[in-house]
């Protein structure tokens, strides 16, 4: 029988403790702390996040309820819904953004090589943004509309791998076009967007930085085309124009030369019009790049579901923005140990069978490891039949 570790401390065993303590230290997380350090205080919230616990009283019912085994958790001290609340308001949220930073980098060295489904050799990133609900009453200060709150998680996903290589944690108000003066271009990297995007100056940036962006045109953009190049009509390409804006405001902006291209959705019957100012890949794989962007979507639904970041433990906004980030870490975290561990299973699969094994003492890599159902293997030789005279 193993007698080793519980399942969460060897998850934790993942996590770069010596470069948290460095974070905490500079900014001073556990000044005139004595029991409730930061580090406890991030343990319990990821164990909130792995087990999918609904508030803080919650969260310590649960730990109390294993008081015994909180040792070997690495949880110091007796774990209080007061205790926590209280690190939530007033420990700063930095700590916890700088410290899933580091495990972003990590994790994306180890993703590297991972392929996305298009056969490109460059860095593709997807920039969307999505919205979570508040109450005005309780958030007042994330306003939205008149009556409501909200806040906006601004996301650049590496599609290698899906990890996030920038958050950004805004209030409802602030329109997703901000987010491109917060970004560094890399030269080279394919930034993929929507036409919320569609800032002819922000984009120019990229365009000097040596980046390439993919976007869909908006239909009152008067462009003049210079050239046409040929494409094969059977795959669903309709054009593909070298074009200039004539909008003059456009062009004293963007006064270099775009990519227009006009594709068929088969499945669909949609027409889609992109602009890129990339003229070497081939037309065909420039759409495929604009549907990888897909993937953001499918990031943002899923970790919806999947991680407290629609209901909130604190009301603060400290406590809010330690709670996204403690998730966002909770997530690099699962992915991180499915590629050290060489894993098959999805992160979904990952994160249901944690949720239910935290105080176990069983090998992780055995634990996670799907194992083909056997049905017949699961009858007992030794059991009756009833049909068996």
């Amino acid at each position: 029988m193993y007698a080793g570790q519980l399942v969460f401390a060897q998850l934790m065993e993942h996590l770069p403790w010596q470069t948290f303590r460095r974070i905490v230290e500079r900014y001073g997380g556990d000044h005139r702390v004595r029991d409730f350090s930061c580090a406890n205080q991030f343990r319990c919230m990821a164990f909130a996040q792995l087990t999918y616990r609904e508030s803080l009283r919650d969260i310590a019912t649960c730990l109390r309820a294993q008081s015994a085994k909180l040792y070997h958790l690495g949880i110091r001290g007796t774990v209080a819904r007061s205790t926590l609340a209280d690190a939530n308001e007033a420990r700063d949220w930095r700590i916890y953004a700088e410290f899933a930073q580091h495990l972003i980098r990590i994790a994306r060295r180890l993703y590297l090589d991972e392929p996305f489904g298009v056969d490109l050799k460059e860095t593709v990133y997807a920039l969307d943004s999505t919205t979570i609900d508040l109450c005005l009453t309780l958030f007042p200060w994330a306003p939205f509309r008149s009556t409501k709150a909200a806040i906006k998680l601004h996301t650049l996903l590496d599609l290698r791998g899906n990890i996030p290589a920038f958050i950004h944690i805004s209030d409802g108000k602030l329109h997703e076009v901000n987010i491109l003066d917060q970004l560094l271009p890399e030269a080279g990297a394919f930034y993929v967007m929507d036409r919320g995007f569609l800032d002819y100056a922000r984009l120019y940036r990229f365009h000097q930085a040596g980046s390439f962006f993919v976007t869909r045109a908006r239909a009152n953009s008067p462009t003049l085309r210079r050239y046409s190049h040929p494409v094969d009509r059977a795959t669903g390409l309709i054009c593909d124009h070298t074009v200039v804006l004539t909008n003059p405001y456009a062009q004293h902006h963007f006064p270099a030369p775009l990519r227009r291209i006009r594709f068929k959705d088969r499945d669909s019957a949609n027409t889609f019009i992109f602009l890129t100012n990339n003229f070497v890949l081939p037309a065909l794989t420039i759409t495929q790049l604009y549907r990888s962007r897909w993937q953001v979507e499918l990031f943002f639904k899923w970790i919806k579901q999947h991680l407290r970041i629609k209901k909130f433990y604190g009301t603060s906004e400290n406590a809010v923005k330690s709670q996204i980030w403690i998730a966002v870490s909770v997530y690099v975290l699962v992915a991180i140990i499915k590629k050290r561990l060489n894993l098959q299973a999805s992160l979904f699969q990952l994160l249901q069978i944690l949720s239910v094994t935290m105080f176990e003492r069983a090998p992780l890599h055995q634990l996670l490891t799907l194992k083909p159902a056997d049905p017949l293997g699961s009858i007992s030789d030794n059991q009756l039949n009833l049909f068996d005279f």
